[in-house]
């Protein structure tokens, strides 16, 4: 996730010109869902410090991965466009590592369960919970090419942050930008905590350590939240990521209205992504209500800002 907010007023932005000029704008520039550059991006835009020669998957991966830098993605990853309680305009996109963090996870994933059958690990098989012990080369290797999607995820997002600003400084050309507020999440961490050196994984979940500045959003029709951490040590020093689903995108698609999901989002004014019933995966209905889930982790951030839709791409 990150998230830039601007010192243009939204009341300036007529409705004409955020869906002809930014929305538009921001369409031609980014790639959406499984739609990837036709040609290759500047090599500078990658992650630097890595030995590429030395990976597995992220050698194989990486000319693939120079047409991906700078793409959205589909399923829950969005741009979207909000205004906070002073009448502002804030970015706020939710992208990450794209195929290459996707190959990885699948190579590693299998390399574990042929290793774990090899060593007649103790953890059932059907489970799913094969593991790289700490100290072979196989987990060194996993971690080095982990590390690199998280940050390949982040240049993936600086990227496309850029390419927005831009968009905006088109139109509105004083507009001016606060530095970007950037956070992961689906990514492992080597900690202290409860006087033990341990590694955090945070899938669903994001680093809410004690000032540090967060995102959680909520739903293309509902507020989302710039947040920071009150470092609870009982979660490990983390927050929820998001919302979070309360139906699957299976049961969403099958059960919900799009006639009524398309009306509650018109209703509120919202410059949405909902046209077919396959769009129903990402229709608010399909998760928790944002204000609670805030409500239940009071003892782990505190709100700094409240947004709201205004207009949403979905990949």
């Amino acid at each position: 996730m990150c998230a830039v907010k601007t010192n243009q007023p939204m009341v300036d932005i007529p409705d004409e010109v955020l869906r002809k000029k930014l929305m538009r704008g921001v369409r031609k520039r980014i790639p959406l869902g499984m739609e990837h550059h036709k040609t290759a991006q500047d090599e500078s835009l990658m992650p630097e410090g890595y030995d590429i020669e030395s990976t597995t998957v992220v050698k194989r991966q990486y000319v693939a991965a120079l047409k991906q830098i700078g793409t959205l993605g589909g399923g829950n990853h969005f741009i979207e466009f909000q205004r906070d309680e002073e009448g502002y305009l804030w970015i706020m996109l939710h992208s990450g590592s794209r195929n290459i963090g996707k190959q990885v996870c699948d190579y590693y994933a299998t390399l574990a369960k042929n290793l774990n059958q090899k060593w007649f690990s103790s953890v059932d098989a059907s489970m799913d919970l094969a593991f790289l012990p700490v100290g072979v080369p196989e987990f060194s290797q996993y971690w080095t090419e982990m590390q690199y999607c998280v940050d390949f995820a982040l240049a993936n997002r600086s990227l496309m942050m850029q390419w927005i600003q831009e968009v905006i400084a088109d139109t509105f050309p004083d507009v001016q930008f606060e530095p970007m507020i950037n956070i992961a999440h689906n990514y492992a961490a080597w900690e202290h905590h409860f006087d033990k050196n341990v590694i955090v994984h945070r899938k669903g979940a994001v680093r809410a350590a004690e000032g540090v500045v967060g995102i959680i959003p909520g739903s293309q029709g509902t507020r989302s939240y710039i947040v920071e951490g009150l470092g609870n040590p009982d979660s490990f020093l983390s927050s929820s990521h998001g919302a979070g689903r309360c139906m699957s995108r299976t049961e969403a698609v099958n059960t919900l209205s799009l006639k009524t999901e398309i009306a509650k989002l018109d209703a509120l004014n919202i410059v949405h992504g909902i046209r077919a019933q396959k769009d129903l995966e990402e229709a608010s209905t399909a998760y928790k209500d944002i204000d609670k889930v805030m409500e239940n982790q009071i003892d782990l951030v505190k709100i700094k800002v409240a947004l709201t839709p205004i207009a949403v791409i979905k990949g």
